[in-house]
């Protein structure tokens, strides 16, 4: 491992304790090495050195980047200019990632100016904004930026000055040497033009001395913008002769137009013209679905445009699919043996011998992302390049698919990034971007192409739908000794590949072959469904249906035996161990969240711990009115421990949620605000997944289309008070994901109240809002 100097030693602290000094390093050292070979004192000593550690962020693609002059610009008068290369849906990836190199570098933030990146990873790095992986990934890399440019200011000033390296001291924003005091905006043309200093002579900030990391001090930068509405989405962009398109896709996926009358659509005053866009069927990537395309003038002309077309649909190869059948199927095939995943010791055998058998089904639909913000793209293609602005949270990716769509090289092809309002995983996938770039490639003119919110729910890449079934079989004692775990559910791999029916194995890392409890005899089988629409990304992934299933199974068996739902909950993890997945059956292919699992195990200890610190927090064992009911739940996803305690109030047979309690551990908690705010964003979204949330299918196509069919929680009934309880851990503990493993618990754990309010119990996702 990197490690650092010996020699680092602490300075004297200035009066804000803030400030830094060189040390045994010679002036003529200095000058004959630049900053190559400078060492400086850190603020911790040498037992607190920052160590290196391996993160996943190293095998995306295109890697991890560590160079400040590519992040970092200081313009004369101070501002400092920091990259932002990760996409903004409001994770606050965009305010986190450089308050971080800005901490470590010394900067004012009052003083930092945030740009945001174009997509250029091979420049900047992945830009994947999706995994909950932004901060777990970039932590190290934005501090030892912020390092290196803070090592360079104060370089440059000990050469300005001719004084040695030891009387150098750097301070909030400035540089100090006895009397001589720069800013930064001074020293900026000399330190910038140095060399960067390697890794190990690099000295880091102490914990105590950080000003913004790990304090929750800092506001999402577009904050202002987005309150004030002065804030740019991807609709807000318009362009000199910019045309709006919106477009007729086929409702059910690959079917074609096998007669279209546009009359009536071109007589529509604003229509332009009527373009078509070819079909595609699965597999297609992030391909468009086609259709027929209306290009007008402005987006109300467009809508009325495509209202007025009159097209006769050929049936394609999933015109035949049925929500309703497809489950009933998905049912039958959970009840049989699926393909072995992970085995321990003998379940058949357990399960024959076993004093009794308990067995449950849980099924959920498929979801739709519905961000506030639907899909969006404005396109500027000429002949020979294209310019795309666009809210999507892979920029390169999208630059990729575009390339190829248009026949131009990746070199001549611009992705701008604007907020996303919302994302969820939808807008990893750019087929609106790639519409918007073939219809302005096709009219040679700037396009936006407009989804509207009917369009955003009928054509999605849908959260898969599934049924998940567990059995157990209990001894004498009444103890777990044997468990079978079988998941149905289409592959999002269908996306990519041909469908094999069966999920891979990223998908089986997700609560599934990781499953944490502690059972002798063990069996995780995955049983086999197609995908008859097209699967993808959603904020939690395949998390959502197991932790339903799990904890509300927990919660069912500790009602069959007679038990607390928590001490049921801590007898299945079982003892505090770190799981071993190669003596514990885990398939050699087992994904740890794309982690190196030594660095990242999974843990029962922090399962356990965040469990009972929900449940102390939200007075678990506690006797509630009546029509009251508290359900608890706990899932380790993203490398990350989310417990979930949820009180529910049944008003008028209606189920409300007065008060949630969220504990998470997520190693060091590198940006409090934003894990509050997405620990309380997570019990609202788990909300509406729970009571809900559902797309179903006849004949190919999808029957919701709008917030009167596919609901939402609304200002009347939404969780009231959600209370977030970060459990705190030094920076030696790594950081790790937050954006998405607030979701997963929150549909058990009111599935789990509403049946200690009511006696009634909810297995089937989502239960609607009724009792």
């Amino acid at each position: 491992m990197l490690h650092y100097m010996e020699q680092a030693k602490r300075s004297a602290p200035s009066d804000d304790g803030n400030e830094l000094t060189f040390a045994n390093v010679s002036r003529r050292n200095l000058l004959q090495a630049g900053t190559a070979g400078f060492a400086v004192a850190a603020f911790a000593n040498p037992a607190e050195a920052f160590i290196k550690y391996p993160v996943g962020g190293t095998a995306m693609p295109n890697g991890l980047k560590y160079d400040p002059k590519i992040f970092v610009s200081i313009d004369p008068d101070g501002t400092v200019n920091i990259i932002a290369h990760r996409s903004e849906m409001g994770t606050g990836s965009r305010t986190s990632l450089p308050m971080v190199l800005a901490d470590e570098m010394g900067a004012d933030w009052a003083r930092v100016k945030i740009i945001q990146a174009e997509g250029d990873e091979p420049k900047y790095g992945n830009q994947d904004t999706d995994g909950s992986r932004s901060m777990r990934h970039h932590i190290q890399s934005m501090r030892q930026m912020g390092a290196s440019v803070r090592h360079m200011l104060a370089s440059a000033a000990a050469k300005k000055w001719g004084v040695e390296p030891s009387a150098v001291k750097v301070g909030v924003h400035e540089v100090t040497s006895g009397s001589n005091k720069a800013g930064f905006g001074d020293l900026a043309a000399d330190a910038m033009s140095l060399e960067v200093p390697k890794f190990e002579d690099l000295s880091f900030r102490s914990e105590k001395d950080f000003r913004y990391i790990g304090k929750g001090n800092v506001p999402m930068v577009d904050l202002h913008d987005i309150t004030t509405g002065k804030a740019i989405y991807g609709a807000d962009v318009m362009l000199p002769g910019m045309k709006v398109a919106v477009i007729a896709r086929p409702p059910a996926v690959g079917e074609e137009p096998a007669k279209v009358d546009d009359s009536a659509a071109k007589a529509v005053p604003g229509v332009i013209s009527v373009e078509s866009l070819p079909i595609t069927v699965m597999p297609a990537k992030f391909s468009p679905l086609g259709g027929i395309a209306v290009i007008a003038e402005h987006t109300a002309a467009a809508i009325k445009g495509r209202d007025a077309l009159k097209i006769e649909w050929k049936k394609g190869p999933h015109s035949n699919y049925n929500s309703a059948a497809f489950t009933a199927e998905m049912r039958k095939t959970a009840a049989e043996p699926g393909k072995v995943l992970r085995k321990e010791g003998d379940m058949a055998g357990a399960m024959k011998d076993a004093s009794k058998t308990f067995a449950r089904e849980y099924s959920q639909a498929h979801m739709a992302h519905a961000m506030m913000e639907p899909p969006v793209a404005v396109a500027d293609v000429k002949a020979d390049s294209a310019e795309i602005w666009a809210p999507v949270q892979s920029p390169f990716g999208a630059r990729q698919d575009i390339a190829k769509a248009l026949n131009i090289p990746i070199e001549k092809v611009k992705v701008n990034v604007t907020l996303l309002g919302g994302g969820f995983g939808r807008k990893s996938k750019c087929d609106y971007a790639i519409e918007a770039a073939l219809l302005s490639q096709k009219t040679k003119q700037p396009v936006k192409v407009q989804w509207t919110r009917e369009d955003d729910i009928k054509h999605s890449f849908y959260h898969t739908t599934s049924v998940e079934r567990i059995e157990v079989g209990l001894d004498d004692a009444g103890k777990v000794n044997a468990m079978r775990f079988n998941s149905v559910a289409p592959s999002i791999l269908t996306t990519f590949a041909p469908d094999s029916g069966h999920q891979f194995f990223i998908e089986n890392g997700m609560g599934h072959v990781d499953m944490p409890f502690q059972v002798p005899n063990l069996s995780i089988e995955n049983g086999k469904a197609m995908a008859h629409t097209r699967i993808g990304w959603f904020r939690a992934v395949s998390n959502i249906p197991r932790a339903w299933a799990v904890q509300s199974f927990a919660s069912e068996l500790a009602h069959e035996l007679g038990k607390d739902e928590k001490d049921m909950l801590l007898e299945l993890i079982g003892s505090d161990r770190k799981l071993e997945p190669a003596a514990q059956g885990f398939p050699k292919d087992f994904w740890d969240y794309g982690e190196t699992y030594a660095e990242y195990p999974i843990d029962t200890a922090r399962l356990k711990n965040v469990l009972n610190l929900a449940a102390e927090k939200a007075g678990w064992g506690k006797t509630l009115p009546k029509g009251e009911g508290l359900g608890l739940a706990v899932h380790r996803s993203f490398v990350t421990y989310v417990a979930s305690a949820v009180r529910v109030k049944i008003v008028d047979g209606k189920i409300r949620v007065p008060e949630v309690h969220q504990a998470i551990d997520c190693g060091y908690a590198a940006n409090p605000e934003r894990i509050r705010s997405q620990m309380e964003g997570a019990a609202v979204m788990g909300m509406t997944l729970a009571l809900y949330s559902g797309v179903t299918f006849e004949n190919g196509a999808a029957q919701q289309g709008n917030f009167d069919t596919y609901e939402m929680v609304r200002s009347d009934n939404f969780p009231e008070t959600v209370h977030t309880h970060i459990v705190e851990n030094p920076f030696s503990v790594h950081a790790s994901g937050v954006g998405e493993p607030g979701v997963p618990p929150i549909p058990p754990a009111i599935a789990n109240a509403v049946f200690n309010a009511t006696g009634k119990r909810l297995r089937d996702l989502p239960f609607g809002d009724e009792i």
